[in-house]
C-alpha cells in the first residue's frame, strides 16, 4: 500500500499505541483523522496533523459509525482503517464478573467490528483501501488469568480471517497480534491484577513493524518468542 496521500482514520488514537501510529503514519505523508474518547489527548495530534479529531466510544456501535462517517466526510473518502483499541481484565476463568466480561468483549471485539463494518463502503471504493487491526500474541497463546481477555483477541483475530476471505477484491485486512508492550495496559485494567508478564517490548517496534507491513501488503503480523520480532505470517 502507498501510504503518500492516503486518506486515513487511526481509532484509538488517544491512546499510547493509537497515537503513535498515527504519528507513524502522517511521518509517511498518510493523510491522518484521529479519533477515540479523550478529546484532550486527540486536540495535540489533530493539530499537527492539520485534521480535526472524531469522538466514539467503542462500546456504542452507533457512535463507532458515527465516528468513522465524520473522518470520510472530512476527507472525502478513506484508503485505510486503523484500529488500536483495547481493555484488558485478569483473574481465574471461573470468577470473571459478568459485567466485566460484556465490557471486555464490547471494546475488544464489538467496537472493532462496528468500526470496520462503518469503513468498508469507502475502503471498497478505494483503489487502495486497507483495514489494519491490533488484537494480541493471546489470539495465539491464551494465558492462564487472562481467559476473557484472550478470548476476545481470538474472536478478533477470526473475525478478521473471514473478512479478509470474504473482501479479498474489496479492501485488504492487516490483524496485528504483539506481545506484551510497555504501554502500561495492565495497569489500567477492568478488574484484577495481572499474572507475572513476560518483560515488556517497546511499543516503537510494533509501531514500525506496521508501518512496514502496510506498505508490504502483509496479511498478519504475529510474535515470534524464539526471533523476539513481529515476522508475516500466513493468514
Amino acid at each position: 500500500m502507498d501510504l503518500d496521500g492516503a486518506r486515513t482514520l487511526v481509532a484509538g488514537a488517544s491512546g499510547a499505541l493509537g497515537g503513535r501510529l498515527a504519528d507513524a503514519l502522517h511521518e509517511r505523508g498518510a493523510r491522518v483523522v484521529v479519533g477515540g474518547r479523550r478529546r484532550d489527548s486527540l486536540d495535540a495530534l489533530a493539530d499537527r496533523f492539520g485534521t480535526q479529531p472524531v469522538l466514539f466510544d467503542a462500546v456504542d456501535g452507533d457512535s463507532c459509525r458515527r465516528a468513522v462517517d465524520e473522518a470520510v466526510d472530512q476527507l472525502g473518502g478513506l484508503d485505510l482503517l486503523v484500529v488500536a483499541v483495547g481493555v484488558a481484565a485478569f483473574g481465574p476463568a471461573a470468577e470473571a464478573d459478568a459485567a466485566v466480561v460484556d465490557e471486555l468483549f464490547a471494546v475488544n471485539v464489538l467496537g472493532p467490528m462496528s468500526l470496520v463494518r462503518a469503513a468498508a463502503p469507502a475502503l471498497e471504493d478505494s483503489d487502495r483501501g486497507r483495514v489494519a487491526v491490533l488484537s494480541a500474541i493471546l489470539a495465539d497463546l491464551p494465558t492462564n488469568q487472562m481467559g476473557e481477555y484472550s478470548a476476545t483477541k481470538a474472536a478478533l483475530s477470526a473475525w478478521l480471517g473471514v473478512l479478509r476471505r470474504e473482501n479479498r477484491r474489496g479492501f485488504g485486512v492487516l490483524d496485528v497480534r504483539p506481545p506484551h508492550l510497555d504501554t502500561g495496559l495492565e495497569t489500567r485494567a477492568l478488574a484484577g491484577s495481572p499474572p507475572p508478564l513476560p518483560e515488556s517490548w517497546p511499543a516503537g517496534e510494533v509501531v514500525d513493524a506496521v508501518v512496514a507491513a502496510l506498505a508490504d501488503d502483509t496479511r498478519v503480523l504475529g510474535w515470534d518468542p524464539k526471533l523476539k520480532q513481529l515476522v508475516s505470517r500466513a493468514a
